[in-house]
């Protein structure tokens, strides 16, 4: 078991496509109970690409067919396909293994977008838009 509280949520291995190039990518995926997304190279979370602000940010998550102008990686379903529209206005397209991985991944990030952080989480406050 892992030591300490790591307040991981839910992780998993999810493809991510590039908003630059448009390339698929592999990423281990970590939603962590501060309301953050973060990726990284491999499920250790040691080495962190990026991290999103998921608490309060999500517009709506589409999956699946809903996804209609995202191509899914080489011999992968369309099935599998997450598009997270942030509020901020940016977009995470991902692709899950499966398409009930992928209605898990976002239950979970709808649950993480609701749920006030707990005490003690330090969640960034930006200036509040909208």
């Amino acid at each position: 078991g892992s030591s300490g509280s790591s307040g991981l949520v839910r992780g998993g291995w999810l493809w991510r496509q590039s908003s630059i190039l448009r390339r698929w990518k592999r990423n281990w995926f970590a939603l962590w109970l501060d309301g953050t997304l973060g990726y990284y190279h491999d499920e250790t979370a040691q080495d962190e690409e990026d991290r999103v602000v998921i608490h309060f940010n999500v517009r709506d998550i589409k999956v699946g067919q809903e996804c209609q102008d995202v191509q899914p990686p080489e011999g992968r379903s369309r099935d599998g396909l997450l598009t997270v529209n942030l509020r901020e206005g940016s977009r995470l397209h991902l692709c899950a293994e499966t398409r009930d991985d992928a209605i898990a991944w976002k239950t979970a990030l709808m649950e993480a977008n609701s749920t006030p952080a707990p005490a003690g989480a330090t969640v960034p406050s930006g200036p509040s838009s909208g």
